[in-house]
């Protein structure tokens, strides 16, 4: 085996990712602090050709330093909006039949592994802030609550870490629909 060099990766340019069909997939960041979490998400997005990120409360906005670090330009690719109020972004989102749900740890939440998606539906996750996670109001306005299995004794990951496994979960699952 051969480590591909950068021009053999078949990287599309900014053109040809915006005009390339999108995953039905949007993320919702509420009140996220780290800006390198911000970033990270952000190439996660780019790398699984995610519709749009909306940015909620706290977390920052492109341009910025700290955030370019880690997005490495994903963030002139992915499309997303700032807004104030996640609960108004979640209610907007509900009314064009978008089902949102956020991924946190509650009472009678679905694993991820047990979660499964309906065809030509799109979906919305909701992640939360590093310490607090997602706003109880904002659990309440979902649909329901996705929650990552944990075996081990923290029971906690980074957020985009979290985003980076729940993204490619229903990127497969969304894959495997289309091929039924």
């Amino acid at each position: 085996m051969r480590k591909l060099a950068n021009s053999e990766l078949e990287r599309k340019n900014i053109e040809e990712f915006k005009q390339a069909a999108k995953t039905p997939l949007i993320i919702i960041l509420d009140d996220i602090r780290s800006l390198h979490n911000i970033g990270s998400v952000f190439r996660t997005a780019d790398a699984f050709l995610i519709e749009k990120i909306y940015l909620c409360g706290i977390t920052a906005t492109p341009p910025n330093k700290e955030i370019h670090k880690t997005a490495l330009g994903a963030t002139d690719t992915v499309t997303w909006e700032y807004a104030k109020d996640v609960l108004e972004v979640i209610g907007n989102l509900k009314k064009e039949n978008v089902a949102v749900y956020a991924i946190e740890q509650v009472e009678n939440s679905v694993m991820l592994n047990d979660f499964q998606l309906q065809e030509n539906q799109k979906y919305a996750l909701v992640f939360g802030n590093e310490v607090k996670g997602v706003a109880q109001e904002a659990i309440h306005l979902s649909d329901g609550v996705i929650e990552i299995p944990q075996l081990g004794t923290k029971h906690s990951l980074n957020i985009s870490v979290s985003a980076g496994i729940v993204v490619w979960d229903l990127f497969q699952k969304i894959a495997n629909l289309k091929m039924e």
